[in-house]
């Protein structure tokens, strides 16, 4: 099974989302293994948007994720990050389906409510930003064969 990282931003936190946000990855299958509620200091923040380092966006972007609490948490299952990304919808919440997190509840670009994992090798380098190895469960669901092959 594959693991992947997504974050409630302060923006869904602020608006009461999270148990909805949690709620759609549960609903398509996604096993939390992982959560929890902070506060993420501008160390953190810098290393998590290390990517976006020199691009005109990054020191707003890194402003915004540590002006609230967030909510971080690891998925796991099969194609899990491919799932997750589809149930976050388009990055731009105008560009969104129906039905997805942003979607529904993003407003703005800079707002979009959650933030998902793009790849394994970024999946794994957030994970372990954010979780100390024994802060993630292992634990098996009775209804795995009822959801994948």
């Amino acid at each position: 099974m594959e693991r992947t990282f997504v974050m409630v931003k302060p923006d869904g936190v602020q608006r009461g989302l999270v148990a909805k946000v949690i709620n759609s990855f549960e609903q398509k299958g996604c096993k939390l293994v992982a959560l929890k509620m902070m506060k993420i200091d501008r160390e953190l923040a810098e290393k998590h948007y290390g990517e976006h380092k020199g691009k005109p966006f990054f020191t707003p972007l890194v402003d915004y994720i540590i002006s609230g609490p967030v909510v971080a948490m690891v998925l796991e299952g099969k194609d899990v990050i491919t799932a997750a990304r589809n149930v976050m919808g388009a990055t731009n919440p105008l560009q969104a389906a129906i039905g997805t997190i942003r979607g529904d509840y993003g407003m703005d670009i800079g707002r979009n409510v959650v933030h998902g994992s793009d790849s394994p090798a970024s999946a794994q380098r957030e994970i372990n930003l954010f979780f100390l190895p024994e802060e993630i469960t292992e634990w098996s669901r009775t209804l795995e064969t009822w959801i994948f092959e």
